[in-house]
């Protein structure tokens, strides 16, 4: 991880030319950390990283102290689907997650764990378990800075990760095979319904946070405003400050001694060119304020 100790703040980036690029769009867009896919994530299959990328990605990080770096899972991946076929794919598509991420560098790759319609969610939890462990079987990660962060979910019905709790029991149960932590999505835990614009609400949820993640475990806060109300369940983000959410829930967060150690990364829409630019401004404004 980069070693600067200014709070790290940044965006869901492109890569069009190479992963590397995302590096130099992070500076352009006033960003001292980023996320980005290192494929297509609506394809099963994806080319290895080039050897040339790692290395021009490594040396601009460096030199601009950028990190950490987040690689988001494809979205295709399930990882407690009651399909076999559909698990199976999962299972050589998240491994090749971790194989791409790590040649890169990245310190985090993000997943959301999946839908258990069909089955309940205790099957759900413990094929999600499973299926991680084989996909991390016989890579290397071990002694890497590198960790598959659990991300919660809107909370639609069947995914799994809706509830604080769920996430914990996923952690738990990956503990012993896998180097886990969690990210936490403002968006979604708003939809889910879990309180983060008002004083006493916040408490309340970092209360909960604290009972079933613990705050150390929270690696990443994707920090996104909502465009559907607070326990709606609808997985909407919108601009920092102009949802549902407010500024001053993000600035609440950001000034959050309990989350020092954790990136903020925006993954807002790119409605303009700017738009990158612009909410980790607002960002970077409301943490300095």
């Amino acid at each position: 991880m980069a070693t600067g100790t200014k709070k790290r703040i940044g965006v869901h980036l492109g890569t069009a030319g190479g992963t590397w690029t995302a590096v130099n769009r992070a500076i352009e867009a006033g960003a001292n950390t980023f996320q980005i896919f290192t494929a297509s994530p609506r394809m099963w299959k994806a080319a290895p990283v080039k050897a040339e990328d790692a290395a021009k990605m490594a040396a601009l990080r460096k030199e601009h102290d950028i990190g950490p770096v987040a690689v988001h899972a494809s979205y295709l991946i399930n990882m407690c689907s009651q399909t076999e076929t559909v698990r199976e794919n999962s299972i050589g598509a998240f491994r090749g997650e971790v194989e791409r991420a790590l040649a890169l560098g990245a310190e985090y790759l993000v997943l959301h764990p999946g839908s258990w319609k069909g089955l309940t969610r205790d099957e759900g939890l413990r094929l999600a378990a499973e299926s991680i462990e084989r996909a991390l079987d016989g890579v290397p990660w071990r002694g890497k800075d590198f960790k598959v962060l659990i991300e919660n979910t809107a909370g639609a019905e069947f995914s799994l990760g809706g509830k604080l709790e769920q996430v914990a029991e996923l952690v738990e149960l990956l503990k012993a095979c896998a180097p886990v932590g969690v990210c936490l999505d403002t968006c979604h835990t708003h939809v889910a319904g879990y309180d983060l614009v008002s004083e006493a609400g916040y408490a309340e949820t970092m209360g909960m946070v604290e009972a079933t993640i613990g705050f150390d475990a929270v690696k990443v806060w994707h920090c996104n405003d909502a465009k559907a109300a607070m326990g709606s369940k609808l997985d909407r983000h919108e601009h920092i400050g102009e949802g549902t959410m407010g500024a001053e829930a993000f600035r609440r967060l950001l000034h959050d001694s309990r989350f020092n150690h954790a990136a903020f990364i925006a993954e807002t829409p790119v409605d303009a060119p700017g738009d990158e630019a612009r909410n980790v401004g607002v960002l970077r404004t409301l943490a300095a304020g």
